[in-house]
């Protein structure tokens, strides 16, 4: 397939692990509004903290929920918490009707986080789990405050008019919620952390990429603004206009780049530690979260980078075969 770039002529080479780019100069590899966010627990879900996380990872994390499967039975509890507790926390954004409230739910869990480190924990399923976890593997109390601190900013930092700019947002959140399943599975490696560093900078790239749809309808503009200046894209001919707008291709094109040279990068990491380009089998679980990030890639790609194209919203059917394919050949 070959697209048109404003000043070069691009094309895509498909391969098993990689986009390649040509240009005429270079060559690279491309690489409620309410108090609480989620569902009001119940006394039910205070009896059965693991039951609620689980729940709420099915129901907001549809990959997440997948990838649960390969994590071992007795720490599946505590990989459910986890999530349940990203979840919960990026919800709070667009789930509360002013930045006042949604700071006040900021302060609710940096306490929860102090509790649970006190062994006390307050009277809420996710942080119940988190504690019950906590007793029985490491996770780092610095960790889960990082990621909180991260939300809290992004309430009054909703977008980012650079690339490193969003990148250390990933790095705080993405990543290390990646950080934070590692150390679930006992696996202090830093060849790993790093790996799980760009795979989480991926992971945040595509997740916006997928939700631009949704935050133009809003009136938000999620791709750095470097990229969409260096297009000439309009942010309000993007509200008004969607995919008609002009250069919103373009800068697809250039944000989604991005995302796959982190995801190369994190493939990357594992060749030059002597890994052959296989994951560990006890780390697989974690990485099994880059199948969703390079499906949703290569599905823009077939798109032509229009992010507004109907079927990039649905759920890819053939995801859970990748993901257990990508389980039993170590690679993602």
């Amino acid at each position: 397939m070959a697209l048109r770039a404003p000043h070069a002529r691009v094309e895509i080479f498909h391969s098993s692990c990689s986009w390649k780019v040509r240009t005429p100069s270079r060559s690279f590899i491309c690489s409620r509004r309410d108090f609480n966010t989620s569902a009001e627990p119940t006394e039910a879900s205070i009896a059965d903290p693991t039951g609620y996380c689980r729940d709420l990872v099915r129901k907001y994390d549809y990959e997440g929920f997948l990838v649960s499967q390969f994590y071992p039975g007795d720490l599946r509890g505590g990989y459910f918490a986890l999530k349940a507790f990203s979840v919960e926390l990026a919800m709070v954004q667009d789930h509360v009707s002013n930045q006042m409230i949604g700071k006040m739910r900021m302060q609710f869990w940096r306490d929860a986080v102090k509790g649970i480190g006190e062994g006390k924990p307050p009277r809420h399923p996710i942080a119940l789990a988190l504690h019950e976890y906590s007793q029985r593997s490491n996770i780092p109390a610095y960790h889960l405050k990082r990621i909180v601190d991260a939300r809290d900013h992004e309430l009054h930092t909703p977008t980012h008019l650079t690339t490193d700019s969003l990148t250390a947002h990933a790095e705080s959140t993405s990543s290390t919620m990646f950080y934070l399943l590692l150390s679930l599975l006992s696996l202090p490696s830093s060849a790993l952390s790093h790996a799980a560093s760009h795979l989480g900078a991926a992971q945040t790239f595509v997740t916006l990429l997928r939700g631009l749809p949704f935050h133009a309808k809003s009136g938000r503009m999620i791709i750095p603004a470097e990229i969409t200046a260096k297009h000439g894209v309009s942010q309000e001919d993007v509200f008004r206009h969607g995919p008609r707008a002009q250069g919103i291709e373009d800068a697809v094109f250039e944000f989604a780049t991005l995302a796959n040279d982190h995801l190369l990068t994190a493939r990357d990491m594992l060749n030059q530690e002597r890994m052959g380009g296989k994951v560990p089998t006890r780390a697989m679980p974690v990485f099994l979260a880059g199948i969703p990030i390079a499906s949703f890639l290569g599905r823009l790609e077939k798109a032509n980078f229009d992010v507004f194209t109907p079927d990039l919203q649905l759920r890819d059917w053939k995801l859970p075969w990748q993901i257990w394919r990508g389980y039993y050949k170590k690679q993602f």
